[in-house]
């Protein structure tokens, strides 16, 4: 027993073939937590502006005043509505950048914003998290996806497994990551000067897309990249 609790790869039986096993997160449980949590913002704002103005010194002290003119109720109305509306759009925006996943016995599809990517079982080689992302790598340990996962790490998990795919704890490949720094030596020609522009676009929200792009050229080079807070970390693709 405790052997296999410490093993890094979990199979369990499968289910009946040709069924498939559906996860995704609930669109109204998000919504709804994003409008409760606008509705509170909202409320609090009022109080927030009115503790700034008792300051001797207040950043915002002008946008203060102007708030806590308005007369209630209708300041508290008014900030709860503006938070609502911003809880709504944020929910609506959070489904969409969702992922779900569905697992058959042949292949595995994850859906995010307006796509799909569907991976056979031959070419899913093992399943792992890596912080909040869902990661696949291939056999020659090519990153095939990943993807920020909010939904339950143990389902998926035991979904994975009962069809029969490999899931592991950790990235298999975790030790042969290596910290960039410019004019690192072993990258391979054109590498450091993407994973250059990588670290540019990434110290910017608005360039999420531009960093994401720079990925995947870095894995059609064959250099595989992970992040820890603002460090890119690299290893090389194992080519047989």
């Amino acid at each position: 027993m405790e052997e296999a609790r410490n093993m890094s790869l979990r199979k369990s039986p499968r289910p009946r073939a040709g069924e498939a096993t559906e996860l995704a997160e609930s669109a109204w449980a998000i919504v709804l937590f994003c409008v409760a949590c606008g509705a509170v913002g909202g409320a609090l704002l009022p109080l927030l502006a009115r503790w700034l103005l008792t300051l001797p010194w207040a950043p915002l002290e002008g946008p203060a005043e102007l708030l806590t003119s308005v007369p209630e109720p209708a300041l508290t109305l008014g900030t709860i509505a503006v938070g609502v509306l911003g809880g709504l759009l944020l929910g609506f925006t959070a489904v969409h950048e969702s992922l779900s996943v569905r697992v058959c016995d042949t292949h595995v599809t994850l859906a995010v914003r307006d796509g799909s990517q569907e991976f056979t079982r031959e070419e899913s080689s093992v399943f792992f998290r890596d912080g909040k992302q869902l990661v696949l790598l291939g056999p020659d340990s090519l990153e095939l996806a990943r993807e920020h996962c909010g939904l339950n790490w143990q389902r998926l998990a035991d979904a994975l497994a009962e069809h029969g795919y490999e899931w592991a704890e950790e990235d298999p490949y975790r030790a042969e990551f290596r910290r960039w720094v410019p004019g690192t030596p072993g990258l391979l020609p054109g590498a450091d000067a993407l994973l250059r522009a990588r670290a540019q676009a990434r110290k910017h929200d608005d360039d999420a897309q531009d960093a994401r792009e720079l990925r995947d050229e870095l894995l059609r080079l064959g250099v595989v990249v992970r992040d820890e807070e603002k460090r890119q970390y690299w290893r090389l693709v194992r080519r047989d």
